[in-house]
């Protein structure tokens, strides 16, 4: 589902609310359900964990702060939940097992950026599409579920984000959580300046987020304690569901996969420069479509035990600030959209 949402933050969030007033209510039950199915949470619990964040955010990040009011309000829902949900990522560390594969690249022509997201199917129909035309700012056209003001898409500057979820254990009150950290990447006129914002602010738990712009991209490993840059690598930069470097704090082996999605990827790039494939968003996108190893594959696809599958795929061409985004698994979509945050 599609909406727009134009003027200042409150304004934004109660276009939002209003127009997801259905989708947000499900994506509440659906995180309640599972918090109390993962980790015996109940929502008042979640809630109140989800408050030690305010200080913070009503201290350096009051916009976000009203926005998610006015999502709350336009959805008729309390305050409380939308905040849980966009701060889902610190409450679970260690429980979800969303995946993803992303990957940068960019060549002398163009600067593509990339992922499959992975998460359980029930969420699927709770996806919407925003598109926040702001005072002051980039335009933003993002993908994101239900009631969470930031998520995976690209803006007007041609900044464009991924996110890789990582568990590793820590918490931290003190930096801005993650789906907050894509939101601000996002807000961001370039990729020198999403890196420096992030790194100003920190980010209050494991994962890794894929910052990318013209100029090619910057991967951010990340945990409650400390903050990695990862540089291309002859351009590129390739990431899945676990820390490639060393940091302070360890991460758990969630999906098992991961590593071999890591290295499925870097052998298909490798395959497309040997055949000499022009590095065009078709490409890329056909890249993602992969299902060695199915169904934990790139592509991924439900098991017997568990329901995480692909739910959709973007590939972003930053220099001329579109994406292509296709619902479901990339294999065989249910539906394409174009981004254009112009």
């Amino acid at each position: 589902m599609v909406w727009d949402a134009v003027s200042d933050k409150p304004q934004v969030g109660l276009q939002h609310g209003k127009g997801a007033k259905t989708e947000i209510g499900r994506a509440i039950k659906f995180y309640k359900n599972l918090f109390q199915e993962t980790a015996k949470l109940q929502w008042p619990t979640v809630c109140k964990t989800a408050s030690g964040f305010l200080p913070l955010l009503e201290r350096n990040w009051v916009p976000y702060v009203e926005e998610m009011k006015g999502v709350g309000q336009g959805a008729g829902v309390d305050f409380e939940s939308i905040l849980a949900m966009n701060v889902r990522t610190e409450i679970a560390y260690g429980m979800f097992n969303d995946g993803c594969t992303a990957l940068s690249w960019k060549t002398s022509e163009t600067s593509l950026l990339a992922q499959n997201w992975d998460w359980q199917h029930e969420q699927k129909e709770n996806l919407i599409i925003l598109h926040i035309r702001q005072h002051g700012k980039p335009s933003i056209h993002m993908i994101t579920e239900a009631g969470i003001i930031g998520k995976i898409g690209l803006n007007s500057a041609g900044v464009g984000v991924c996110l890789n979820a990582i568990k590793a254990k820590g918490i931290d009150f003190d930096r801005l959580p993650v789906h907050l950290s894509l939101r601000a990447a996002l807000d961001s006129p370039s990729r020198a300046q999403a890196v420096a914002s992030l790194k100003n602010g920190g980010v209050a738990s494991a994962c890794h987020i894929l910052v990318a712009d013209g100029s090619g991209g910057t991967g951010l490993e990340c945990s409650a304690v400390d903050f990695i840059e990862l540089d291309m690598m002859d351009g590129k930069v390739t990431h899945t569901n676990n820390f490639v470097v060393k940091h302070a704090v360890d991460d758990i082996s969630f999906l098992h996969d991961s590593s071999d999605r890591l290295q499925r990827i870097k052998e298909l790039i490798n395959d497309a420069e040997d055949r000499r494939s022009p590095v065009i968003p078709e490409m890329v996108g056909k890249l993602l479509e992969d299902e060695k190893d199915y169904p934990t594959s790139i592509c991924r696809d439900e098991t017997e035990k568990s329901t995480v599958a692909t739910l959709f795929s973007i590939v972003m061409d930053l220099e001329a600030r579109s994406a292509r985004l296709r619902m479901g698994r990339p294999s065989a979509p249910d539906e394409i959209v174009l981004l254009n945050p112009e």
